[in-house]
């Protein structure tokens, strides 16, 4: 955060499995010549409103990640740490490694092409009420769908949006969600809500990408090649 100098950390959530990947690690996949990771960690590296970095790794890539962190001289990770068995237990690790701070931003390691003006984008509007996410307004419509395969309803799009990370949020908040809140949750700010704290939506980037399939990798690379990011 720029004139208050609040300390800001970030956690890069990259313990996944790859589980779309046929056995490919997609962290490692190299892309316009560097592991997919090492893009993302990039973005933070350079980011001058991010103060350090905890990396978060299934069991399997600690020390490709130590290695990758080394080699490449990112001065802002300050601990690799091992991921849990949900994606909410990896970042609950990422906490406790990161320590205390004014704000927390939580990042997906898949979304490469995330970029320093989109984290700082973030730290802004979390500003307002001490929670805010990247997310992109929905332009398909959208159809809730029954067991059977059949059409439940149509659900209306002008107020569906879909959601992304960056996610920011105040230290104390985020602690406190992860403590307390019971259950499984997809992002921290499902988290957040369920403590009722108000989480604002910022606009992302279409660029700003999961790579989850092949087909992602091939993707990233061709935006890569076009100067495109999130």
């Amino acid at each position: 955060m720029s004139a208050s100098r609040e300390s800001v950390g970030a956690i890069i959530a990259a313990a996944g499995r790859s589980r779309r990947m046929g056995g490919r690690d997609k962290l490692f996949a190299v892309v316009s010549g560097k592991p997919l990771l090492a893009h993302t960690l990039s973005a933070f590296d350079v980011c001058r409103g991010v103060d350090r970095v905890v990396l978060v790794l299934s069991p399997q890539n600690m020390e490709p990640g130590r290695e990758l962190v080394a080699e490449a001289g990112f001065s802002k990770v300050v601990a690799v740490c091992q991921g849990g068995k949900r994606r909410q237990d990896s970042v609950r690790n990422g906490l406790e490694a990161l320590a205390s701070c004014q704000w927390v931003v939580v990042h997906d390691g898949a979304r490469s092409l995330v970029t320093a003006e989109l984290v700082e984008r973030g730290l802004e509007a979390a500003k307002e009420t001490g929670a805010a996410i990247a997310a992109l307004p929905i332009g398909d419509t959208v159809k809730e769908v029954e067991p059977s395969g059949l059409i439940g309803r149509t659900l209306c799009r002008g107020q569906l949006w879909a959601a992304q990370t960056p996610q920011v949020f105040r230290y104390d908040i985020l602690r406190e969600a992860h403590q307390r809140t019971q259950g499984e949750a997809t992002d921290d700010a499902a988290l957040v809500e369920k403590l009722g704290y108000q989480v604002k939506v910022f606009e992302g980037s279409p660029w700003n990408i999961k790579v989850t399939t092949a087909a992602d990798l091939a993707l990233v690379e061709a935006l890569l090649a076009q100067g495109r990011a999130g």
